[in-house]
């Protein structure tokens, strides 16, 4: 055999290997997954004495999984590592690096920047801004003390693109490429590689541009071409940023309306609820997601958390319907989206094939049926609803805060513009529901209960959401079957992240510490 051919075959073999390992791996962490979660343990005191003081409302874990970035309404970000040096306990985190940012508002998201030391930060005072503290301050010190780090000493971009709060980060395969959402209505992407200075120069075009205001933003590595935005309104959208002088509407099966914008991107999709049969109670709140996340496992199942509702599942290759009722959903099997077909559909309307994702492999194995798995949460009172968010505590600096005094009100949603809501896109209505967690009161003071589909299990098994009661849910992705109730916070549960490799999960909320919580049956130390 020759030397290129034996090295090819080695090759082979080794990825071959490596893949079974992997298989394994996660096999044996989906088996971990089914036993219940115990706290092991707390990152920070609480009463700020030891790490935040303020709120806690940005997680992000961080190079592979070996740090956890954590934020809030005291304007720091902290980095937490293990102590390998500290045998005593499962999980020992220290924080290594405290980052003091110079925002004038609460923090609302912060994630590292792959292949880099970067970390950038977003807040209710509207900035971007971007820290390098080097890689010394990412390790493990000799002392087990924390470094300490200045605006002066570690910020090295100020961007001011948004007009309003900023609210979610989502970072790219690039330490100088990510993208912004805030509640001015606007997705950016900002590329640190061009020199930009937003008072001297015009900021670049957003990539969408809505008439209400946005909060949440993701998108999947499988599917980058595709994001999913939501905030203050009845739907997702889903976004395709793919322009190579090609017609996307066309491609998926859209009329093309003579007064089409221009912008960056095109809205290819909504993701909606069943509007209320005529018997059964109209929703009154002012409609709003707050939480929102595509699958990493397949590229086209999305996640929406509904305030005052439920927590619903979507996917991107089922074919918009005519919008069903409630009621149309009381049976226990019902055919999925894709393959309804309509009666009414005219010879023009044909259904749009399966976009092209240029040959990558992802899994289209999806669920054929939608599951109702029991009667909507009941809604509570105008009363309690406004008690619980009187109970909130939050700090912010923030000019707009007379504003959002009245973020959340009653009122009769027909009296919203349609308009603003996308009306020529098509709808896709939910695969599945989860309920019984509650979503309201995080609303007020700009925070939002995030969403998860947790843990590296195969296809993202499980579904994680939030609740206003101090506690987050677990359920079962594919029969929307409760799976545990689990303790997080003493007031309300506002961020959760999953380990990108172990079954460990960091929560936050109103309390000034991080929970960590691992499967009952492991005790797996994180540097092992």
């Amino acid at each position: 055999m020759s030397n290129g051919r034996h090295l090819q075959f080695q090759y082979k073999k080794c990825l071959s290997s490596s893949l079974q390992v992997e298989k394994l791996r996660r096999l044996q962490l989906s088996q971990a997954l089914q036993h219940t979660l115990d706290r092991v343990n707390v990152l920070g005191e609480p009463q700020g004495s030891h790490g935040h003081t303020g709120c806690v409302n940005a997680l992000s874990w961080a190079r592979n999984g070996e740090l956890l970035l954590s934020g809030g309404d005291d304007t720091t970000v902290r980095i937490w590592g293990i102590d390998p040096a500290d045998t005593s306990q499962d999980y020992p985190f220290v924080c290594r690096s405290v980052i003091h940012t110079g925002h004038t508002a609460n923090i609302f998201s912060a994630h590292m920047l792959p292949c880099s030391s970067r970390i950038a930060t977003v807040a209710g005072d509207r900035q971007v801004r971007v820290f390098d503290i080097g890689e010394a301050a990412l390790a493990a010190s000799a002392n087990g003390k924390e470094t300490s780090y200045s605006p002066r000493q570690s910020l090295i971009h100020k961007l001011r693109c948004h007009d309003d709060r900023v609210k979610r980060i989502v970072t790219e395969h690039s330490p100088d490429l990510f993208l912004t959402v805030g509640e001015d209505g606007t997705v950016r992407q900002h590329d640190l590689r061009t020199s930009h200075d937003c008072r001297r120069d015009p900021c670049p075009i957003p990539l969408v541009k809505l008439n209400h205001e946005l909060s949440t933003l993701s998108l999947s590595p499988l599917t980058p071409h595709l994001f999913v935005v939501a905030g203050e309104s009845p739907f997702g959208y889903l976004f395709d940023r793919r322009h190579v002088g090609r017609n996307l509407r066309t491609e998926w099966g859209m009329p093309y309306p003579l007064d089409a914008d221009t912008s960056l991107t095109t809205c290819v999709r909504r993701f909606g609820r069943p509007k209320a049969s005529a018997g059964e109670t109209q929703r009154h709140r002012r409609e709003h997601i707050t939480g929102a996340r595509m699958s990493a496992s397949n590229g086209h199942e999305v996640i929406l958390s509904f305030s005052g509702d439920g927590v619903y599942m979507y996917s991107t290759y089922d074919d918009p319907e005519h919008e069903r009722t409630p009621s149309s959903l009381s049976s226990p099997l019902l055919s999925s989206n894709a393959k309804v077909e309509h009666k009414s559909r005219s010879a023009k309307e044909k259904t749009p094939e399966r976009p092209d994702y240029g040959g990558m492999d992802i899994d289209a194995a999806s669920s054929s049926f939608m599951l109702d798995i029991g009667p909507d949460l009941e809604q509570s009172s105008d009363e309690e609803s406004q008690s619980l968010i009187d109970q909130e505590d939050v700090v912010t600096n923030d000019d707009d805060d007379d504003e959002d005094e009245n973020y959340l009100e009653f009122e009769d949603l027909r009296k919203h513009d349609e308009n603003n809501y996308l009306p020529s896109v098509p709808v896709v209505l939910p695969r599945q529901r989860y309920s019984g967690a509650r979503n309201v009161a995080t609303i007020k003071d700009g925070k939002s209960t995030e969403i998860y589909l947790p843990m590296p299990c195969p296809n993202d098994e499980f579904v994680a959401s939030g609740s206003d009661d101090g506690n987050f849910f677990l359920w079962r992705k594919a029969t929307g079957a409760l799976h545990g109730i689990y303790e997080g916070d003493g007031s309300v549960v506002n961020m959760i992240e999953g380990h990108p490799h172990l079954p460990l999960v960091a929560v936050s909320g109103i309390d000034y510490t991080v929970k960590a919580s691992t499967c009952g049956c492991i005790r797996t130390h994180l540097m092992t």
